[in-house]
């Protein structure tokens, strides 16, 4: 969707650079100038390439051609609604996002900063959801489950979940059998090639390929959708200046502790830490200190 891609572009560049934050830290550190200088034709990055302009652009097109009311979250109607220059950034977004996002995600990685890394990843994923969920005025989630505008100006009169079997559904059924397995692929992939840059003292744990699948599964869900899905509800429960008073409170406390705790446990996954101040440094986990 028009609205979402923004984010969705993002978090694919931010996951690929994540995910090889490994291989990625430890070319650095070997030759910096030369890691600067071949950033843009590591495996990671042409990857990350071949697959938002490959797949991700084009089905992003595909969608706003066929369904242009649902792609645009019930603002237009059809083609006559949009406007050329809005498509053609529309089309460079797609591609240059997932750049941006690999390119501050590795720049976060470099500099030893997973945390950071971390946040730059599940943060367009809580802004891809956020806007499904809720969007700019609370009807997010019926926009999306609309398949056109005149579904959505009289949500109500028929099930929601009738969407599931829509035009729009299928149709993302079918792109996500071509979309989704070469990013859990490769996201997977990256991260075991990772783990064996670490001496296997030092590893907390080596996940296999499915677990490490369900945990970057839980990292988008559990860190991404989860989050929306409270904002949300906090925003219809308290209102606008009580809702952003509570998510400013809870967002302090995830972005600080929790995520903190998910990249000592999920990212670094060493049961030592490199000491206080050195590049890379991460605080020792409370659990087993």
């Amino acid at each position: 969707m028009v609205q979402v891609d923004v984010f969705w572009a993002y978090g694919f560049g931010a996951g690929y650079a994540l995910s090889a934050h490994r291989q990625l830290k430890a070319d650095y550190d070997a030759d910096p100038a030369k890691a600067e200088e071949n950033q843009w034709y590591s495996k990671y990055f042409v990857r990350l390439l071949l697959f938002i302009s490959i797949l991700f652009a084009p089905s992003g097109i595909y969608l706003l051609w066929n369904f242009p009311d649902w792609e645009t979250m019930q603002v237009a109607t059809n083609h006559r609604s949009l406007p050329a220059w809005l498509v053609t950034a529309f089309a460079i977004t797609n591609v240059t996002q997932g750049i941006l996002g690999y390119w501050l995600t590795r720049k976060f990685i470099t500099k030893g900063n997973s945390h950071g890394a971390l946040l730059s990843f599940v943060l367009s994923y809580i802004g891809f959801f956020f806007i499904l969920v809720h969007g700019w005025d609370g009807t997010g989630y019926q926009r999306f489950f609309s398949v056109n505008q005149q579904e959505f100006l009289t949500w109500g009169e028929r099930p929601w979940h009738a969407w599931l079997t829509g035009p729009v559904a299928l149709t993302l059924y079918g792109m996500g059998v071509f979309i989704l397995p070469p990013v859990f692929i490769h996201a997977s992939r990256q991260f075991a090639e990772g783990l064996k840059l670490v001496p296997k003292e030092k590893l907390i744990d080596s996940p296999s390929q499915l677990r490490s699948f369900a945990e970057f599964n839980f990292l988008v869900f559990g860190c991404g959708l989860a989050p929306a899905i409270v904002a949300s509800l906090l925003l219809h429960t308290l209102g606008l200046a009580g809702g952003l008073a509570a998510i400013a409170v809870l967002g302090w406390l995830f972005c600080a502790r929790f995520l903190g705790w998910v990249d000592r446990r999920f990212l670094m996954r060493t049961v030592d830490s490199p000491s206080a101040g050195a590049p890379g440094a991460v605080a020792p986990d409370p659990a087993r200190t």
